[in-house]
């Protein structure tokens, strides 16, 4: 493909996406039909779509209409790319431009501008003050690929000389001191011996940090109530060198986790209903993703005020089920995703409200700015202990 019938790809992909299709659903489906595609082009399209997720409202501005065409070429306009050159007609590129696409085109102002939906615009005010433009910039760009090396198996030094024989440069990150940051060949990870032997494991590295500020102990019994992929219940096994405990709420979420705790020599017990008391338990719960959103940008767009709402109660409910699981001296530790503060500061505040004695004895707010996702962490204890 050559690289104009690539944004045309793009553009027809971005029309599903805005009809009410799935982003991951849009590109399978134009795959399945486009088999002259190779891995390049289909690397290439999936690019293209998740820039203009990232920049919805702004390269639709620019490009004067709300369509996946407009789209596009809002996007090179932000890049400072002649569209002329690519909008040619020539070999399945889009069409020449016309002189209404000619004349079309500004940046817009306000949440627009930041690529926001207009009713968070306020909530982000509140939550990150004078950072708000430099968070939501951050957000309108691609995150970069961390990985966690796994202690277990390796120090860090050896894990980049592996990978760099696999053609994969990295470099350490301060967030955690398992961090690696690729800098280049992050296409090639998945199919490294470093990755295939467990040594090395995709995770961002502000979710690195918040592991490593976790207080285990030897011989802790830690549960991860909410593990989805297993990725924190993975970098606190490497860390307890003990069993940690995995639950979801959708056991589907875990499918996967036995096979990559094999592989990285880690020691899982996927449990259905479990069972306190526990020394620690971690809550990274279900949230808007905002502190994610560059890698997820569909969900900025998702997202509604009634959705949010109910993310809200079941954060809030899932916190009282795990307080239950608890012994009297054990640890609550809350985790999001999230730069927004009714998801963090508020949800421990009130969660004290209902639990008095609860102790905040750690918090943290990570934001895209500085480098990873936005994370949010409150470690919390009993203080009515006597």
């Amino acid at each position: 493909m050559t690289p104009g019938a690539r944004l045309q790809a793009a553009a027809e992909i971005l029309d599903r996406i805005a009809a009410g299709a799935a982003a991951e659903q849009a590109l399978l489906g134009w795959s399945r039909t486009s088999r002259f595609a190779g891995s390049k082009d289909r690397a290439a399209v999936r690019d293209h779509v998740f820039d203009a997720l990232r920049r919805w409202r702004s390269s639709a501005a620019v490009g004067g209409a709300e369509t996946g065409r407009a789209r596009i070429l809002g996007l090179l306009r932000q890049a400072g790319t002649d569209p002329d050159t690519l909008f040619d007609g020539a070999g399945h590129a889009p069409a020449p431009l016309t002189e209404a696409e000619r004349d079309a085109g500004a940046m817009p102002d306000g949440a627009a501008a930041l690529d926001l939906p207009d009713w968070l615009l306020p909530v982000l005010e509140t939550s990150l003050g004078p950072r708000l433009p430099e968070v939501a910039e951050a957000l309108r760009h691609r995150a970069p690929v961390f990985l966690r090396v796994n202690t277990m198996l390796g120090r860090r030094e050896a894990a980049q000389a592996a990978l760099a024989l696999d053609g994969i440069e990295t470099s350490p990150h301060p967030l955690a001191d398992t961090a690696l940051e690729v800098t280049s060949g992050a296409r090639r990870v998945a199919q490294s011996r470093a990755y295939a032997e467990g040594l090395v494991e995709l995770q961002d590295a502000a979710s690195q940090a918040v592991c490593a500020a976790l207080p285990l102990t030897p011989g802790a019994r830690v549960l991860d109530y909410c593990a989805g992929g297993g990725g924190k219940a993975l970098a606190m096994a490497a860390r307890l060198r003990g069993v940690i405990e995995a639950h979801d709420a959708d056991p589907r979420r875990m499918s996967d986790l036995p096979a990559r705790a094999d592989r990285a020599g880690a020691r899982l017990r996927v449990v259905s209903a479990p069972m306190g008391p526990y020394d620690l338990v971690l809550c990274d719960v279900p949230c808007s993703g905002s502190g994610a959103w560059r890698r997820s940008p569909e969900g900025k767009w998702r997202l509604t005020p009634e959705n949010f709402a109910q993310t809200l109660k079941t954060q809030a409910q899932i916190l009282d089920e795990a307080a239950d699981l608890l012994a009297p001296s054990g640890v609550l530790a809350y985790v999001t995703c999230s730069v927004l503060t009714p998801e963090n500061a508020d949800q421990v505040a009130a969660f004290q409200t209902r639990h008095p004695g609860w102790q905040v004895e750690d918090t943290r707010q990570f934001l895209p700015s500085d480098g990873a996702d936005g994370f949010y962490y409150a470690v919390m204890r009993r203080g009515d202990l006597g």
